[in-house]
């Protein structure tokens, strides 16, 4: 399991150097960040000295150098518009985006796994059908518009919930938390749900799929000839074993909301990660984009990771193969 884990960490770093030479080309072809930091009555010589001042005179490779050079001293340079480093920005926007994963993909699992066994136990009744209708529904509707409908019931036309911000946090070492306040819980409603409904569909078709393909297998067969209570098989026998294609998608989702909440972020008007992300790009703020993506990288790696490592919990299959690895 050892050696498992350090290839993964080497692919990691060959993944992360991968995607931030990707990323700082791309920005490189898109336009001049000069444009947006100076203003439209400075003059080239102006333009210039911006240029010179924060390395943009060099040519690419170079400039791709020592952006690396410093990034391997986790200095990944500091933003042009703002001036403070790239990954303080980050870090000080990440606990807002992951207030509103962890909050959003509990209530997905917690609404779509229940609902999924059932569907799965049932799947001629007339719930069970309903269920799968909604479940329907739910990719269907995109989020954006998801969160503009929950914005016009329930905080313009109701008046229940506040329709943008974070509201009140409290500091908690590094960390400032809004789910510590009943203000923050609030603001925090209406965006986790928009995302859980579509991930909470999810969650209760793969739920649904995995208990129809466990219910014919031998072991819950022996189960049931031996009498033992459906609650028992339930909870003993079958959540356990259609827990590994749960595991899966949910590490994949929550990486996905992570990683790319943008859309819900910007309805909300939600000050987290993808939002800075989005404001960066509008303005080609380079060192805050590859910073962003190359954490991100390393996040969604750590999470595959993570997932790998729970499977093995789940089935020892998994961790005898690891073991001949």
């Amino acid at each position: 399991m050892l050696a498992y884990i350090i290839r993964r960490l080497m692919q990691a770093v060959l993944v992360m150097a991968v995607m931030s030479g990707l990323v700082f080309v791309g920005l490189y072809v898109v336009g001049d960040p000069v444009s947006m930091m100076a203003s439209p009555e400075a003059t080239e010589l102006e333009r210039d000295a911006i240029r010179q001042s924060f390395g943009l005179d060099k040519p690419l490779w170079q400039q791709y150098s020592i952006f690396m050079s410093h990034a391997l001293r986790l200095d990944f340079g500091k933003s042009f518009l703002t001036g403070q480093p790239a990954m303080g920005l980050i870090l000080e926007r990440m606990p807002a985006t992951l207030e509103l994963a962890i909050v959003s993909m509990g209530l997905a699992l917690l609404v779509g796994i229940p609902l999924g066994i059932w569907a799965g136990l049932k799947p001629q009744a007339v719930s069970s059908r309903a269920i799968m209708t909604g479940s329907v529904l739910g990719f269907s509707l995109p989020g954006f518009w998801v969160g503009l409908m929950f914005i016009m019931v329930f905080a313009v036309t109701l008046g229940w919930l506040p329709a943008s911000g974070r509201g009140r946090t409290v500091m908690v070492g590094p960390l400032d938390l809004s789910v510590l306040t009943l203000d923050g819980w609030q603001r925090l409603v209406l965006p986790a749900l928009t995302i859980a409904v579509t991930k909470a569909a999810l969650i209760i078709r793969v739920t649904r799929a995995a208990t129809r393909e466990a219910l014919p297998m031998d072991y819950i067969k022996f189960a049931r000839a031996k009498g033992l209570a459906w609650s028992r098989i339930l909870r003993v026998h079958l959540l356990k074993n259609i827990l590994i294609p749960i595991v899966t998608v949910g590490g994949l989702e929550f990486g996905q909301v992570v990683a790319f909440a943008v859309v819900t972020e910007t309805i909300f008007a939600w000050p987290g990660m993808g939002k800075l992300l989005l404001d960066s790009i509008i303005t080609l703020d380079r060192p805050v984009v590859v910073a962003y993506l190359i954490l991100i990288v390393f996040f969604l790696v750590m999470l595959n990771l993570v997932v790998d490592i729970l499977y093995s919990v789940l089935d020892p299959r998994v961790r005898l193969e690891a073991g001949k690895a």
